[in-house]
């Protein structure tokens, strides 16, 4: 997904607790620039947590992956190794950050866990038996539809 121009990320919503991937090719990214990006981060409001990573260069631009913590915001600027600066005229690169969504978890009250567990078991006879019945399937049609088969009679 793109945010800014020449800006990359690798979904479209940053989720707490999740990793992200960055890509750059900005004003900084050049074909023959043979010196270091690096990506200067902090998170929140007051830029918690700063930090500031070596980015790694592709064909692609220049890309690094990063793990968001619980914030509100994600904040951060490039800079190359020569000291100069992409940060969005001033004001830094700032994307909120969602909670992560809660509403497929399911909230099991037995306080042994059986039913969970029986909940599983029960799915993965489920599956055994469906691949059972794709392989005689697989198996069988084809033997049938050509009349190669021959049914086997028990002699009495």
């Amino acid at each position: 997904m793109e945010l800014t121009k020449n800006i990359f990320f690798n979904t479209d919503k940053l989720i707490e607790n999740s990793p992200l991937k960055i890509s750059y090719t900005g004003d900084l990214f050049k074909e023959d620039y043979q010196g270091k990006l690096f990506i200067h981060y902090g998170f929140g409001l007051n830029w918690e947590n700063v930090n500031e990573l070596e980015m790694q260069k592709t064909e692609l631009g220049y890309q690094v992956e990063i793990d968001l913590p619980q914030s509100e915001t994600f904040n951060f600027c490039f800079r190359n190794s020569e000291n100069i600066w992409d940060n969005n005229n001033g004001v830094n690169y700032i994307f909120p950050i969602e909670k992560a969504s809660t509403d497929l978890i399911v909230i099991d009250n037995d306080e042994l866990g059986l039913s969970n567990t029986r909940r599983l078991r029960k799915s993965y006879l489920w599956s055994k038996k469906v691949r059972l019945a794709v392989y005689k399937l697989i198996k069988y049609v084809p033997k049938i539809l050509s009349g190669n088969y021959k049914r086997k009679i028990a002699e009495e």
